[in-house]
């Protein structure tokens, strides 16, 4: 095999391809919202750093999504974009000299040639690249100022592109398929921790290290519950000891890939059979869930048909002794599941456009007595969507359900001895195809760690 044929040259030429036909769709994309708001070009600031409040220590850098949208840089404060119709798009790179920190290095690899690429020193300097002619749409926070240049955030140019990131290219894909990869394997390691009895704290760093991430790097703050903090939907503390018994673990992680993430949620117990009933329950439920990700359904019927699952489980295993319309009709489901069953995943964990009517803006309403689902429009292929049912044992929402007519119809001992689990998430992240069943590229990352 000669190098031109070799798989790394091969993998070269996908990405490279990949990514030519990604900047084109989004100059596509870019050209058709400035012409219907009547603007000349778009600029994009990658944001500024921010600073503690009275204080000289920065937060983590977060760059503005429009902006790693066209360029995979996570790290680049003060850039900017230029796009205009008919021109190829202008990077100002700001590359300070600094010897207080490790600036970033010079621009290279796959992406560069795509650019008019301009380096300057300070962030001041980039003015002029930036200072055209005509109207100018400028998306970034108001802090991006730099002279003149100041953003306004036009609707009529942001509600088309918002809407428009719900589809992902091929390249986008790829990078999700990667982060998915990072993830799948951080969560093997986290799982193996626990079953060694570790802490909270040592499962994150046992994920930290297998995913080979810095906690800065990750696309939001992991979620590593043991016990009955599971029953914390977004449980933020990592206890450094261990608890006397390892009951359960809830892991809910993600990993990035030049800006893409993954998200994805696991739950593991310590060989309990009842609870693993559970688990076993949630799992043949989630899969079908994830089946219905198919080009042209409402998510929004994904959600309520979760509902009926989770009442076939709590019937399934004894635990709520009613039927699944009655449960449904007398809101009981929604003690155990109180979130929605997903949202969009690209650049943001929570990606952008969820509840958009169509690219004039407006809102798809959330179905009634569901406020926190994050996603109400029909499905499309090249969408990615988490789909995470749960089934948890919150105290103050069981409480409510004590004071209601189902009291009486639940077994209150087997809710006390799965409560000392917290609960179970199963969330993998899927991408709805043309035809056919969906992608699920968690599973696909798990299968093939095995």
């Amino acid at each position: 095999m000669n190098a031109v044929d070799s798989p790394i040259r091969q993998t070269a030429d996908t990405l490279e391809a990949l990514y030519a036909a990604h900047l084109a769709e989004q100059q596509r994309h870019t050209e058709h919202a400035l012409h219907r708001g009547g603007y000349d070009a778009l600029l994009i600031a990658s944001g500024v750093e921010k600073f503690a409040f009275l204080d000289d220590r920065p937060y983590v850098f977060q760059p503005n999504p429009h902006f790693k949208l066209w360029v995979p840089l996570i790290r680049h404060p003060d850039s900017w974009l230029v796009i205009r119709p008919g021109h190829r798009p202008r990077l100002v790179y700001v590359q300070p000299e600094d010897y207080w920190h490790v600036p970033p290095e010079a621009p290279s690899g796959f992406w560069v040639d795509h650019f008019e690429l301009i380096v300057v020193r300070k962030p001041e300097e980039a003015l002029p690249y930036l200072q055209l002619p005509g109207e100018l749409a400028i998306v970034g926070e108001a802090d991006a100022a730099l002279g003149d240049i100041v953003p306004n955030n036009p609707p009529e140019v942001l509600n088309p592109l918002h809407h428009a990131r719900a589809v992902k290219t091929g390249y986008e894909l790829l990078r999700l398929r990667e982060a998915s990869a990072l993830g799948a394997k951080a969560h093997l390691a986290a799982q193996r921790a626990f079953r060694d009895g570790r802490s909270e704290a040592a499962i994150h760093a046992a994920y930290l290290r297998a995913c080979g991430l810095a906690e800065r790097d990750l696309p939001y703050g992991n979620i590593v519950a043991l016990n009955e903090h599971a029953a914390v939907l977004h449980y933020q503390y990592q206890d450094q000891r261990a608890p006397a018994q390892s009951l359960s673990l809830l892991i809910d992680a993600g990993a990035h890939s030049c800006g893409y993430a993954s998200d994805i949620t696991r739950t593991t117990g310590n060989g309990d059979t009842t609870f693993q009933a559970l688990v076993d329950a949630m799992e043949a439920a989630q899969l079908r869930l994830v089946d219905r990700v198919r080009a042209g359904v409402d998510y929004r019927d994904i959600h309520l048909a979760s509902h009926r699952e989770i009442a076939g489980v709590l019937r399934q295993l004894g635990i709520v002794r009613m039927d699944e319309d009655a449960m449904l009709a007398q809101g009981v489901t929604s003690t155990f599941l109180p979130h929605g069953i997903g949202h969009l995943l690209g650049l943001q964990v929570h990606d952008v456009g969820g509840f958009m009517a169509g690219e004039d803006g407006g809102t798809i309403a959330k179905p009634e007595g569901h406020p926190y689902l994050r996603l109400t429009r029909v499905l499309q292929p090249g969408m990615v969507v988490t789909i995470e049912p749960g089934l948890y044992f919150i105290p103050m929402l069981l409480d409510k359900l004590r004071a209601t007519p189902a009291a009486a119809q639940v077994d209150w001992a087997l809710v006390k001895h799965l409560g000392a689990f917290g609960g179970v998430r199963i969330e993998d992240d899927v991408a709805c195809r043309d035809a056919g069943a969906p992608e699920n590229l968690t599973r696909d990352a798990f299968a093939a760690l095995d």
